[in-house]
This record gives C-alpha cells, sequence and structure tokens, in this order.
C-alpha cells in the first residue's frame, strides 16, 4: 500500500454506512451482504497494507497522507492527514478482522430482524469512526474519530429503542462519554497554547521543551478522555448497562472497538507520558482499581452478557495499569489488548449463541447442561474461558503473565503492591469466568420447558470457530521471538528491566492463583445445587457487587445531586435576584406611569384649571421672592 490508497482503510466502511442509510428500504434484501462486503474488503486492505509495511525497513514503515487542509485559521493550521504505523496497524488489522468477523456473524443473528439493514450501516459507521480515529495523525483527526465512535455506540446501544431500557442505556452511554470527551477537547486546548500545533510529530517534538505541570495536566485530561471510553473508574457507569445493544454491538465494543480507543489514546501518546511521571502514576492507579472493581463485580452477575461486561472493565484495567508503566509496559499492554479482541469477541459471540438457543434468556440460573445441546458453542466459549483465565499455552496466559512480570519489574514496594494486585485479578477472573462456564454448560437443567436449546447456524458459528482458534495461537505468536515487541519499538520504545521476583516463580504464583479460583469457584456452583434466584442472603460485599460497587450512586452523589443544586439555585437567583432586578424595575416605571396618565383627563376644564393653579403657584412664589 501506498500513501495515495492509505484513505480506503476507513473510506470503504464509511461508503458502506452511507450507502445503506441512504438507499433506504430498497436496500433491505441485501444491505447485509453490502456492510459484510465493506468490512471484509477494508480488512484485505489492511493486510496487503501489512504485508507491504513487512517489506521494508523499520525507519521507512510509518506512511502518511495529507488529504487535504482542514482547519487554515490564522496560527491554528491543521490538514486532514492519516499516518499508519506499526503501532496503527496492529488496531487496523483488529478493527477489521476481528470486525468482519462479527459482520458475518451477525447476519445469522440479526436474520429476522426488519431493521437489520440500519444495523449493519451502524456496523459499518463504527468500523469506519474507530479506524480513522487510529489511523489520524492530528488529535484534531483523532477527536473526529473519538466522536465517531460515541455516535456509533449510541446508535448500536439504542439499536432496538422501542425498549426504554436501552434508549435509557444508550443516553447513559453517551452522556457519560461526553464527560471524558472534554478531557480530550481541553487537553487539545492546552496543547495549542503551550506547543501552538496539535499534530502528533509537533506534540511530540517539543514535548521536552516543556514543563513538567503542563505535560502532567495534558496526560491526566487524556487520561480523563480515556476513562470515558475505555470505561474506567470514575466513568466505568455506562459499560454495563450498553449490554441493552444487540449481542454482536457488545462483541464489537468490548473486543474491537470502543473500549480499545482509550488504551490506544494512552499509547499513543507515550512521549507526554514518559516526561509526567505524576500522570503515569494516576494511570496506573485507575488500571489497578478497575481491573479489581471489574472483576469483583463479574463476581456476582447472573446475566451472561453483564458478567463479560465487567470482566472486559476488569482486562481492560490491565491494559491501562501496563500502559501506566511506561516503555515496560506499552508492548505488553498492546500484546494483551490484540489477544483479547479474540477471546472477549469469541466469548460474547458464544453468550449470543446461548442465548439465540435459549429465547434470549440471559439469566445464567436458567441455564445449565448445555454442553451436550450446543457442542460448537461450548467448544469454542470453553477455549475463550481458558484463554482469559491465563490457562497455558492460550492466549491470555501469554499476554496477562507479561503484564502481570512488568508490574512485578516496578521493584520496591510499588512493584509488589502492582504485582499483588494482578495476581489476585487474576484469581477473581478465574473465579468468575469458571462460574460462568458452570452455570451455562454444567450441572443440571434449570430452563423453561417451552425452551428448546439448539446449536446456532453455521454462518454464526464459523466465526465463533475463528475466534477460538485466535484465543489459542495470537499469544504464542505474538511472543514469538519478542515479535510484538520489536514491531512496536520504533514507535513506544523498549525496556528490558527484570522483576522483582524470577520470571518461573511470578508463573507459578499466578497458575497457583487461577487453580484457586477454578476451584473454589467449582466447590461452590459444581458441587451445590443452583437454586433459580439469587440467595437474599447474602454478604455486604456481594450486595455491593450485586449493585456494580455502587458506581451510579456515587456518580449521583458526587457530581448529579451537586450539579442539580447548583443548577436549582442559578436558577433561583436568575428568576428572584437579576429577573427580579429587571421585572421589579419595569413594575415599578409601569405601575407610575400608570398613575401619571390620571392626570390626562381629556377635560378643558380640567386643564384649564391645571393652568390657572400653575399660574397661582408661580405667582405665589415670585411674591414670596420679592418680600423675602
Amino acid at each position: 500500500m501506498d500513501t495515495a490508497t492509505l484513505w480506503l482503510l476507513p473510506a470503504l466502511p464509511l461508503a458502506g454506512a452511507i450507502i445503506l442509510l441512504l438507499t433506504g428500504r430498497f436496500a433491505d434484501a441485501w444491505g447485509h451482504l453490502l456492510g459484510t462486503l465493506a468490512a471484509l474488503t477494508s480488512f484485505a486492505v489492511a493486510l496487503v497494507a501489512f504485508a507491504g509495511m513487512l517489506g521494508r525497513a523499520d525507519t521507512y514503515r510509518a506512511i502518511t497522507l495529507q488529504a487535504f487542509s482542514w482547519v487554515p485559521v490564522g496560527g491554528l493550521q491543521v490538514d486532514f492527514g492519516l499516518q499508519l504505523d506499526q503501532l496503527s496497524m496492529c488496531f487496523a488489522l483488529l478493527i477489521t478482522g476481528v470486525g468482519s468477523l462479527i459482520h458475518i456473524y451477525s447476519i445469522g443473528y440479526m436474520r429476522d430482524d426488519p431493521a437489520r439493514r440500519r444495523f449493519f450501516a451502524y456496523l459499518n459507521l463504527f468500523l469506519a469512526a474507530m479506524l480513522l480515529l487510529v489511523l489520524a495523525d492530528n488529535y484534531l483527526v483523532l477527536y473526529l474519530g473519538w466522536e465517531g465512535v460515541g455516535l456509533a455506540s449510541y446508535l448500536l446501544i439504542g439499536f432496538w429503542y422501542g425498549k426504554p431500557s436501552a434508549a435509557t442505556a444508550a443516553k447513559k452511554a453517551f452522556v457519560v462519554n461526553r464527560v471524558g470527551d472534554m478531557g480530550l477537547a481541553l487537553a487539545m486546548m492546552v496543547m495549542f497554547a503551550t506547543f501552538g500545533s496539535i499534530g502528533f510529530s509537533e506534540v511530540f517534538g517539543a514535548a521536552p521543551g516543556a514543563g513538567e505541570g503542563t505535560l502532567t495536566a495534558i496526560g491526566l485530561l487524556l487520561l480523563l478522555a480515556a476513562c470515558g471510553k475505555s470505561a474506567q473508574v470514575p466513568l466505568q457507569s455506562w459499560l454495563g448497562d450498553a449490554m441493552e445493544g444487540p449481542t454482536p454491538v457488545s462483541a464489537l465494543i468490548h473486543a474491537a472497538t470502543m473500549v480499545t480507543a482509550g488504551v490506544y489514546l494512552i499509547a499513543r501518546s507515550n512521549p507526554v507520558f514518559d516526561l509526567a511521571p505524576n500522570a503515569q502514576l494516576a494511570v496506573v492507579l485507575v488500571g489497578a482499581v478497575t481491573l479489581l472493581f471489574g472483576a469483583i463485580i463479574g463476581c456476582a452477575k447472573d446475566d451472561i452478557k453483564k458478567a463479560l461486561a465487567a470482566s472486559t472493565m476488569s482486562q481492560i484495567g490491565y491494559m491501562v495499569l501496563a500502559v501506566g508503566l511506561g516503555p515496560a509496559g506499552y508492548a505488553v499492554a498492546i500484546m494483551h489488548l490484540l489477544t483479547h479482541g479474540f477471546f472477549k469477541a469469541g466469548l460474547f459471540l458464544g453468550a449470543g449463541s446461548v442465548m439465540h438457543a435459549m429465547n434470549d434468556e440471559t439469566d445464567m440460573r436458567r441455564y445449565g447442561g448445555l454442553r451436550t445441546l450446543l457442542p460448537i458453542t461450548y467448544l469454542t466459549f470453553g477455549l475463550g474461558y481458558l484463554a482469559i483465565i491465563g490457562v497455558p499455552p492460550l492466549a491470555g496466559f501469554f499476554s496477562k503473565d507479561r503484564i502481570i512480570e512488568a508490574a512485578f519489574a516496578e521493584g520496591g514496594i510499588n512493584g509488589l503492591a502492582l504485582g499483588a494486585i494482578t495476581l489476585l485479578g487474576a484469581g477473581l477472573t478465574a473465579f468468575y469466568m469458571t462460574r460462568v462456564m458452570l452455570l451455562t454448560f454444567f450441572g443440571e437443567r434449570r430452563w423453561k420447558p417451552d425452551t428448546h436449546p439448539h446449536e446456532a447456524p453455521a454462518v454464526m458459528t464459523g466465526p465463533m470457530i475463528l475466534l477460538a482458534v485466535g484465543s489459542v495461537a495470537s499469544g504464542g505468536l505474538l511472543v514469538w521471538g519478542s515479535s510484538l515487541q520489536n514491531w512496536l519499538e520504533p514507535v513506544v520504545g523498549s525496556h528490558h528491566g527484570e522483576p522483582a521476583l524470577p520470571v518461573p516463580v511470578i508463573t507459578a504464583l499466578a497458575l497457583t492463583v487461577v487453580a484457586a479460583g477454578v476451584g473454589l469457584a467449582y466447590a461452590r456452583y459444581a458441587r451445590r445445587e443452583v437454586p433459580e434466584a439469587a440467595p437474599s442472603e447474602v454478604t455486604a460485599l456481594t450486595v455491593a457487587a450485586r449493585n456494580d460497587l455502587y458506581g451510579d450512586a456515587v456518580n449521583e452523589a458526587a457530581f448529579m445531586r451537586p450539579g442539580q443544586h447548583l443548577t436549582r439555585s442559578l436558577v433561583f437567583v436568575d428568576n428572584r435576584g437579576i429577573d427580579g432586578v429587571v421585572n421589579g424595575t419595569a413594575a415599578f416605571l409601569g405601575g407610575l406611569s400608570a398613575r401619571v396618565r390620571r392626570v390626562q383627563t381629556g377635560f378643558v376644564r380640567s386643564y384649564a384649571l391645571s393652568m390657572f393653579t400653575g399660574a397661582a403657584l408661580v405667582a405665589a412664589a415670585l411674591l414670596a421672592v420679592r418680600i423675602w
């Protein structure tokens, strides 16, 4: 691929979205095929670009395209520019590859939906926006893709807008993400005020000359943006509700597109974060808190999609923690992001297959014993399960263990604390994912009498099989000969620190913790009868986890209610103060004029009397002055 054809990557799915939206019902019969073809063609372009990049030396692999002058305003000169380097290449392959499989799966999943054409148009729009985000060569073009992702997620989460819960979830995701988007907008303003540009090369080149306080402010604002898109604390509350959208949407958001955008933003901005240690520390803390936050929530969810959503929050927390570690963590974060793209997409599509078989039932307490009736779903979901909990030699074992090693490599008390947190997260992951497996595929059959489970059609199981292959093989391929680390080194740098504990010891600890999580889940859910409803006699932590650790309540108490009180106070001041003065002045003048107007009677005798009285008063005044 050369610079002249780089624009095809986002343009193809964008063209698909435009055609499907403009042709209307005329395209109902073939719209899903066009949408899938657009995604597959974009993936083919990405593969050609990847092959071409492999054939060039490291220093010549990045290509750029300046399409046109976009914002020529005084000192702000922004071109609509794209760049494809080693980092954006990883994301382009993930977005188009996994996105294409989700498109194919959706052909079967959305077969009976009357609005299937519109659904595929939104999927194409999602791919186009995410590709524009990762291919941008400046923050303004990235912001355009960033907002496009927000729009597409709103449309897809609320796709079944006839359901009040879906409409509310879409609105919630949109509003929460606007908070994060303000962080990115303010960061761009600070960049322009400091560096006179918002282009990547200009900002990163001038960053060493800026003050640490300025760079810290930029880093914290970028982190706020990342928290919104990647559902990190404190902007995580929208992710669980986003499950109201069709299941392929969940797979696309959680595996290939939206939630990975925040990780990309921090990794892309690595020259800024490397010079702002306090901002890096904030990134690490957010990631550490979120990985435990999501894992604890996942342990208490009975809804299969919401359990996987909590898992995504936790796994993205691992990635955010890793990118906060600087050069030691950038490559391993991207590695886990790529492997997570395979096994999390496979898990969500497997959940969709289960729902397809169970009349859209999502409560795992009403599943059980499905492994014999859904053998392909059981096998592919099971491989995704083994990958996410980190069983060797599947993908998650390689990528998550690298993050645990990077955490321990920080050294000192910080390294031990971060290492312990990542190990605890691994144990919790093993527990809640084993719980999902046992409640869904093992034990007694607990479904309703009118349910007749059946395997999904080939158009749905085919993508699940391919994703399961990726869940098995991608980790080994990415670490073989340090391939991914060497690939990304020109963009994110490299680091060769040693962990505080030997690598074999860390691996043994991780596997022990995972085995303990599996064992606890087995003892609790395989050796006991599963009640149809969740037990009410539970601990305070379980109640909190079922309520998403009160994330909504905290946001309401910290932001919504103070905002409401502030708004009501301002309205009172406006109504009683400003409007009171204005309206009071108008009322006074109006009343005064009404009383003065009574003097104008229209009778000549009244006017004559007034003139006589005035003349008498003047004469009296003159006489008084003369006498005085």
